[in-house]
Formats: structure tokens, C-alpha cells, sequence
């Protein structure tokens, strides 16, 4: 007898944004470990364009990105009709009030400072997209 993981309803869609390969990858692994889909951006640009072509339940957003930084990626996809719904959790080695609360007046949810703590992510993520989180079976083959 062997087990298996089944997913029991659509993954939620996350959009992860950090211009640093590593950071992705290790965001992609822990958020697919869970049970999340995710789509990978590098840029604020790049995140803007996937964030208006696809459907997402949540954005991980680098605070230094190359080009537009994520503030601003952030103040655009909330002043955006089709991206103002989608909650934001910004990721950052930054952890000060000021910056904490240039985060939250761009339109974020909330920061988490790097180094990233995976069961804090996870528990943030949860409240964030709710119903969204995905519902996993073990089953018996």
C-alpha cells in the first residue's frame, strides 16, 4: 500500500516576485509542498504584465526589485480594477517601521522580514487567501 496526495480542488494561484533566482525557487518549493500554484516574476515589470493576464489569489512581492521597486509594484496593482482585489505580502530583509509602514500605505497587506520563516509564511498565506488555500487528501492506493 502506498499514499498518495490528492488534490481535492483548484491550486491557488500565487505570483512570486523577487528579481534573486534562489529566493523563487525556494518560495516555489515550500509554496508547492502546500499545495499552491505559482508563477515566478523578476521584475516589477514582468509581475505588472503576469498580474493582468492571469488569475491570482496572492502576490509575494520582493521589496528590491530591479527597475520599478515593489512599493510601487504594489501601489499599481491595487490602483489597477482588475489586480485591486489581490492581497499582497511583501517579503523583505528590510524590517523597519518606516519601512513596515511605506509597505502598507503602497497598499500591501503586510511584510515579512527575510530570513524567511516558513511556518509564519504559510500561516500569513492562509489568512490571506482563506477558502483559496488548497484542500489536500491523503488516500490509499
Amino acid at each position: 500500500m502506498t499514499l498518495a496526495a490528492t488534490q481535492l480542488a483548484c491550486p491557488a494561484r500565487v505570483l512570486i516576485v523577487d528579481d534573486l533566482a534562489d529566493n523563487r525557487e525556494l518560495l516555489e518549493i515550500i509554496l508547492a509542498w502546500d499545495g499552491l500554484a505559482t508563477l515566478s516574476a523578476s521584475s516589477g515589470e514582468e509581475a505588472l504584465d503576469i498580474a493582468r493576464r492571469e488569475p491570482l489569489q496572492l502576490v509575494l512581492l520582493d521589496l528590491m526589485l530591479p527597475g520599478i521597486d515593489g512599493c510601487e509594484v504594489a501601489r499599481r496593482l491595487k490602483a489597477d480594477p482588475f489586480t485591486t482585489a489581490i492581497p499582497i505580502l511583501v517579503l523583505s530583509a528590510m524590517s523597519s517601521a518606516a519601512t513596515r509602514a511605506r509597505v502598507i500605505e503602497a497598499g500591501a497587506e503586510d511584510l515579512i522580514t527575510k530570513p524567511i520563516q516558513r511556518k509564519l509564511l504559510c500561516a500569513r498565506i492562509r489568512e490571506l487567501i482563506g477558502d483559496a488555500w488548497p484542500n489536500v487528501a491523503i488516500v490509499t492506493d
